[in-house]
């Protein structure tokens, strides 16, 4: 009995890396991970650059990544982590839901999922579950890659129009910005609207909001947007 007692007393802890560049978001999570004896918090980085120099010195066990950071996003920098170290254990960690954003992490590395929402129930088991070898990706996060048809996906070009309509811009603004005829824009919308199956460009807006196709730096305008 005191054997197994000493062997459970210095087990070595999971070693985790956070990356998120709010300083809320850090600080709520390691006050989860604080109540956890076999889990420990080693590093805490802002930025994707941060993210990956920070994980190269350190070698996390487990990594909660955010896909969305300042300078990159958490999809690319897992990437540059994997390129680095192949068996790294990375959870993304997000407020995006959309089939986009899930496909790119997945497609990234990520070994798990976790909508922000569902930390507070769901890290502790995530870490654990990543770390044993596990993959996780919940029920409510599977549910939104039903929808998802890589066959129609929106092409580099497509993408740049579609976020430059979002932002209200005309066929002829659009064809400015990327020096490019407004015959030409409107066949990349026209294409769109085909592959997204949406009736105009406001629904194609509001459709790759959703999916995660897109994204717009004000919350508001995309809230609006979302809401009708």
């Amino acid at each position: 009995m005191g054997r197994w007692k000493d062997t459970v007393e210095t087990a070595k802890p999971i070693t985790i890396l956070t990356v998120d560049d709010h300083d809320l978001v850090r600080k709520g999570i390691a006050a989860i991970l604080s109540t956890e004896p076999d889990l420990m918090l080693v590093g805490e980085a802002n930025t994707g650059e941060q993210a990956v120099r920070l994980h190269s010195r350190l070698r996390p066990e487990v990594t909660l990544m955010d896909l969305r950071l300042p300078d990159k996003n958490g999809s690319e920098t897992t990437r540059e982590i994997r390129a680095q170290t192949p068996e790294a254990k990375i959870i993304a960690l997000t407020s995006y839901d959309g089939d986009q954003d899930i496909y790119r992490a997945l497609e990234a590395g990520v070994r798990g999922y976790l909508l922000k929402e569902m930390v507070h129930t769901d890290v502790i088991r995530a870490i654990r579950m990543v770390h044993s070898g596990k993959r996780f990706i919940p029920q409510e996060v599977t549910q939104h890659l039903n929808g998802y048809f890589p066959d129609v996906a929106l092409t580099p070009r497509e993408i740049e129009v579609l976020s430059l309509v979002a932002r209200g811009f005309g066929n002829k603004e659009v064809g400015d910005v990327l020096g490019t005829a407004p015959g030409t824009i409107k066949a990349h919308v026209q294409s769109i609207l085909s592959k997204l199956g949406a009736k105009d460009r406001t629904h194609a807006v509001t459709i790759a909001l959703r999916r995660g196709i897109i994204h717009l730096h004000s919350p508001d305008l995309a809230a609006s947007i979302l809401n009708g």
